[in-house]
């Protein structure tokens, strides 16, 4: 029987045996490997967040196939994948104008996966990877190169995927811009690579910790002050006030570009005619609107001639049994990523 970390309930975080049944039609089983430990996943146990408790957490991971359900191609057994919780149905209004980018139906298992009295799981983003294995949609995961370890490939999944992304995808930054970056954590880190990448010609590290800003200069950031007149902002933590900070910093014509999972019910004010007298834009990344057969190799292209870097992320490995305590200094603001390696 296989061992699995549940949100069973709101902040209620238990380790347990779980059962899986075989992958049906376009499905695959697969051997966890490495999965990072997000703040979405905690955004999930503390408000439950999308999901219907209990809860399979995890999404940010690296695998082994170890089985194929009936119709799978392009998949063979023992191929090392990251699991992707954006790939397109090819059926909603998005996918079928060719704009899969913006699909918000992304497929997923049936009900695969179950606690030990047979009650059934709901997978974290149809993925659910703190576990020994799990069962996922063959179109949600990616081969990537046997030379990238999986404890950075894993990243690729979610933090590196959402940061260079919303750069990329949603931002669709132009060469020499002047941007900030609120939020300092992994994904910040990944937007502020993302940045980098696109040829910005400032990159201004926003965290109410100095030395998480102080860090950020390490992965391309330029500037620990929060400049002025910026051409976009990229706001990392989800809240009332860094979004209003945000809109503050733009210059004429800037975007705002909302990262950050927000808790319920939160409101922000907005100045509405500086708003329009300034014509500032707020886009709203989800996920940097990855695509993950397009995007995922080309990230790990990247990180293995050493334009992106991935091992810098990861602070701290970790078995099943600590993923709390990986929380526990997320909410404390310790280290970058947290990474299970230990299953």
């Amino acid at each position: 029987m296989d061992r699995a970390v549940i949100a069973t309930a709101t902040n209620q975080l238990k380790l347990e045996r779980i059962e899986l049944d075989p992958p049906g039609p376009q499905e695959v089983g697969l051997r966890i490997e490495a999965s990072g430990v997000c703040r979405s996943d905690l955004h999930v146990l503390e408000t439950g967040w999308a999901h219907r408790y209990p809860v399979l957490l995890g999404h940010e991971a690296a695998a082994v196939v170890e089985v194929l359900g009936e119709g799978v191609k392009g998949l063979s057994v023992g191929d090392r994948v990251i699991c992707g919780w954006r790939s397109p149905c090819g059926r909603c209004r998005a996918c079928l104008r060719g704009d899969p980018r913006h699909c918000r139906r992304p497929p997923g298992p049936g009900e695969r996966v179950r606690l030990a009295d047979g009650r059934p799981l709901s997978q974290m983003l149809q993925l659910g990877t703190f576990s020994t294995r799990t069962v996922v949609h063959s179109s949600a995961v990616v081969p990537y190169p046997a030379a990238l370890p999986p404890e950075q490939a894993c990243l690729i999944g979610c933090c590196m995927a959402t940061g260079i992304g919303s750069v990329q995808n949603t931002a669709r930054l132009d060469k020499g811009a002047r941007v900030g970056v609120i939020g300092c954590g992994a994904v910040g880190l990944s937007v502020v690579q993302g940045a980098r990448l696109s040829g910005a010609a400032e990159i201004h590290a926003i965290d109410v910790d100095e030395k998480r800003a102080e860090r950020a200069l390490l992965f391309g950031a330029t500037h620990t002050d929060r400049g002025e007149d910026l051409e976009a902002v990229f706001d990392v933590v989800g809240n009332p006030e860094t979004l209003e900070l945000g809109l503050e910093l733009l210059g004429r014509g800037g975007s705002l570009v909302s990262i950050g999972l927000p808790l319920p019910g939160a409101m922000a004010t907005i100045d509405l005619e500086r708003f329009f007298d300034r014509r500032l834009r707020i886009l709203v990344s989800h996920g940097g609107d990855h695509l993950p057969a397009e995007d995922f190799p080309r990230y790990a292209a990247l990180a293995l001639a050493g334009e992106i870097n991935l091992a810098g992320l990861v602070t701290k490995t970790i078995g099943l049994e600590y993923v709390e305590s990986a929380f526990d200094d997320m909410r404390a603001g310790l280290g970058i990523r947290s990474v299970v390696l230990g299953f």
